[in-house]
């Protein structure tokens, strides 16, 4: 196969020809790039608001990486490796505050009502009870003067706060400790095998 040969004048003239090429500067790709960029965003933009609704509702939910404490709640493993996280740390009076509110309200008899109020009352609500959850006290008095007629809700504004309490503060701990991702990496190995 014959191989091309360059000669120096061509080599020449191909150079001088590059230096009268103009050449883009730094400055001018840089903006090249934003520009670039923008109208990438601006189509990502309109092609979501050409979406259902629906549809854009239930995708940043679907996406998250991170256990939210409602799913925590409830599944049962992760239910369980929180419950012992926060034995750990000597905080299981919220989870299990939390817990016995959800039993309350499944509660269907007008005596088993009266009377499960009355034990979580003095279990967790009551001052020094031996698992005191932290309410302030317009919510442990309101409590108190619901126990006299007890209905399926009188707990709920203070299950309301020890669950924002949990979300805040817990649940965050949680899934950042080694019993949370050495039991994610557990599910995972599960999964493969």
């Amino acid at each position: 196969m014959p191989k091309l040969l360059f000669s120096k004048a061509r080599l020449y003239e191909i150079r001088d020809l590059m230096q009268n090429v103009k050449r883009p500067r730094r400055i001018d790709i840089v903006l090249n790039r934003r520009r670039r960029k923008k109208d990438v965003q601006d189509l990502m933009v309109q092609k979501i608001s050409d979406e259902p609704s629906s549809l854009k509702l239930s995708c940043p939910t679907e996406n998250k990486l991170h256990l939210t404490l409602e799913k925590l709640l409830r599944d049962k493993k992760y239910l369980a490796a929180f419950q012992t996280f926060l034995e750990s740390e000597f905080s299981e009076e919220n989870i299990k505050f939390w817990l016995a509110c959800e039993d309350f309200r499944s509660t269907a008899s007008l005596d088993d009502l009266r009377w499960k109020a009355e034990e979580i009352y003095t279990e967790f609500i009551q001052p020094m009870a031996c698992r005191e959850i932290n309410v302030d006290h317009y919510i442990r008095e309101n409590i108190k003067t619901s126990l006299e007629n007890p209905s399926i809700s009188c707990f709920d504004e203070a299950q309301k706060h020890v669950y924002l309490l949990m979300e805040r503060d817990s649940c965050p701990r949680f899934l950042n400790s080694d019993a949370y991702l050495s039991l994610t990496r557990k599910s995972r190995t599960m999964w493969y095998i």
